[in-house]
């Protein structure tokens, strides 16, 4: 194979649909490479004879952060897969750079010690944001500063060293949405990083209403099927350089084999996002009407999460369900269920959880793409009071669930 032609910037055609761009996307030279599927490239480094010429590219890459130009030196400096990977999301959250990490959280971390290092330590965020990015904001484990505001205060709560907005629309568990665009015009010159890893950009692109920077754990949605973990950043290229470098320097890379399977999942995205949002507005609707249902969340932008709060024991349903898998994370190609104040908002402190509605019986529910009357049957069995017991004690028989 190529290394070097494989690492050069992909040229990008036309406009083509969101579908055509997810399979094609990081894709567009490997027939010139007489290749069908994206090769994996696993070298951790890569020969040279020319010592000087090596000296050069480093001192390129320290200055600019820029792609080098070749092989990558050390695969901490890039990779010809994963790069395939930042092409192709790049190319659907409409950006010029994307830049992935090893994890969400790492994609997260270099953001803020990228703004970090300009002096611009201060954040404003709105919360719900996922729990441990709120624990990352709020503990001040990188030395940064947060105010957290609701979206009408972000324009009063920004400082001169506020180096960036935060809000996640829509929002982990409550799935509550802001106006972006509305929140870009109230963060003037300060960029606004939306994370978009429910939504995906199959049903928003953050950039296309104001936002600069788009974050995604990639272990959801794009990777689709609960077996890869990595994270990345949709951004302009001046701030891609800066991530790059920071990345290089704490080590946060995505391997190559996530970065495969991360391009792989792109493949499908379209397809899994718009199948499994259709079965959760429908058992949506159906909660929504379910006298065992205290309150429904489903966001206006659709999607395939849906979260409710249950008048019984939420701990009950957890335990009941049998098709459903009981778990943290999301996005998976089958059904997960999880009690967001037990385990992924567990870390936020109790009573900026409860302000930010992540109430003690809220469930959160990942849609997968089984058929929406097997889950609807699961959740029904799980919701149902437990059998009495008789005289006898013996546990009678239960019924059907009846919807």
């Amino acid at each position: 194979m190529d290394t070097e032609a494989s690492m050069r910037p992909l040229t990008t055609p036309r406009s083509r649909a969101l579908a055509t761009e997810a399979v094609h996307a990081g894709r567009d030279d490997l027939a010139a490479l007489g290749l069908h599927a994206p090769p994996i490239d696993l070298s951790t480094t890569y020969p040279s004879y020319d010592s000087r010429g090596e000296a050069e590219r480093i001192d390129a890459f320290a200055t600019t952060g820029a792609r080098l130009d070749g092989p990558p030196v050390y695969a901490r400096l890039d990779n010809p897969t994963t790069a395939r990977f930042e092409t192709a999301l790049a190319r659907l959250e409409g950006t010029a750079s994307a830049v992935s990490f090893a994890s969400g959280m790492a994609a997260l971390t270099a953001v803020l010690l990228a703004r970090a290092s300009m002096g611009l330590r201060h954040v404003v965020a709105v919360r719900p944001l996922y729990g441990c990015s709120d624990h990352l904001l709020g503990a001040g484990l990188l030395g940064t500063e947060v105010t957290w505001t609701d979206p009408a205060g972000i324009a009063g709560a920004i400082r001169p060293d506020t180096g960036l907005v935060m809000v996640e629309t829509p929002a982990n568990p409550t799935l509550a949405e802001v106006d972006i665009r509305a929140l870009a015009h109230s963060c003037g010159s300060v960029p606004l990083l939306v994370d978009n890893t429910f939504a995906t950009p199959v049903l928003q692109r953050p950039v296309e209403h104001g936002a600069r920077i788009v974050l995604h754990s990639a272990t959801k949605y794009l990777g689709g099927h609960g077996d890869v973990m990595g994270g990345v950043v949709a951004c302009d290229e001046e701030f891609a350089a800066r991530l790059r470098q920071v990345r290089f320097a704490t080590g946060g890379v995505l391997h190559p084999m996530a970065g495969y399977l991360l391009l792989r999942g792109l493949s499908t995205l379209p397809v899994r996002v718009r199948a499994a949002s259709t079965s959760a507005a429908e058992l949506a609707r159906r909660l929504t009407a379910d006298p065992r249902i205290a309150r429904v969340h489903y966001p206006k932008v659709g999607g395939a999460m849906v979260s409710f709060e249950v008048y019984g024991d939420p701990h009950r349903v957890i335990s009941a369900v049998r098709l459903i898998t009981p778990a943290v994370s999301l996005g998976s190609v089958d059904s997960l269920i999880q009690h967001p104040a037990s385990i992924s908002h567990r870390i936020v402190d109790e009573g900026d959880r409860q302000a930010a509605g992540v109430g003690d019986r809220l469930l959160r529910m990942s849609v997968g793409l089984e058929d929406v009357e097997d889950l609807w049957a699961d959740l029904c069995q799980a919701l149902s009071d437990p059998p009495a017991r008789t005289a006898a004690g013996i546990v009678p028989e239960s019924l059907p669930a009846g919807r």
